[in-house]
């Protein structure tokens, strides 16, 4: 019985990342634990052609500039720098990548704990090798938290500036990239000064970014 259930759990989550390469996500475990917390629920999946090619270059911008060179899903610069940090006894910030946070979003709960960043470790090189690059993208832009029950490019674009993600600005892209290290206290909606100064950041980010960010290109 006991090799049974460690087969189930070690077969279970690839599985299921094989079965998401080809159809939506029906739910997360995010979406539930917000829902429970009473922030509803707006979701409305949508094809990463759906989206304003802006919106995946600015969350590239803002979040993970070198996603579509990464191996394994991994930043392992990122990482050798993080485990340097924690050698001198200073706090590393985290290397989190596209990928990692698509793992952690589609299959774990949120949290530092780390038994959870285990797990994401484990999953985040079957997403990166199971998954093509701009599959990936297309799950995190449909499944990430842009505001309180607020999930994923059409349910933002729809919520705080009342058109389809397809027909986002360069510069709402950027409002919603950079609400995504806090889209519980940060609202693309009504941006703060500082809110404002971040994403004209991410903007001039992706002007720089040039052959980084050829994998979020359309087609």
């Amino acid at each position: 019985m006991l090799r049974l259930v460690l087969l189930v759990a070690l077969l279970a989550p690839p599985g299921l990342i094989l079965a998401y390469r080809f159809i939506p996500p029906p739910v997360t475990p995010l979406m539930l634990i917000r829902a429970a917390q009473g922030h509803g629920l707006q979701r409305d999946w949508v094809p990463f052609a759906a989206m304003a090619p802006a919106l995946a270059r600015s969350v590239i911008a803002a979040e993970d500039n070198l996603f579509c060179r990464q191996a394994l899903g991994f930043d392992f610069g990122a990482l050798r720098e993080q485990f340097r940090a924690w050698q001198a006894g200073d706090r590393p910030r985290g290397a989190s990548t596209i990928t990692m946070q698509t793992a952690k979003n589609l299959l774990l709960w949120p949290g530092r704990d780390p038994l959870r960043k285990a797990v994401e470790a484990w999953l985040t090189p079957q997403v990166a090798l199971l998954w093509p690059r701009q599959r990936v993208l297309e799950v995190y832009l449909n499944i990430v938290e842009f505001g309180p029950g607020v999930y994923g490019a059409e349910a933002a674009a729809q919520s705080f500036f009342n058109k389809p993600a397809a027909r986002l600005t360069a510069q709402e892209a950027a409002l919603l990239a950079a609400v995504l290290p806090s889209p519980l206290t940060w609202s693309a909606a009504e941006p703060t000064p500082s809110l404002r100064q971040r994403a004209a950041i991410i903007e001039r980010r992706v002007g720089q970014l040039g052959p980084l960010l050829d994998c979020a290109a359309p087609g």
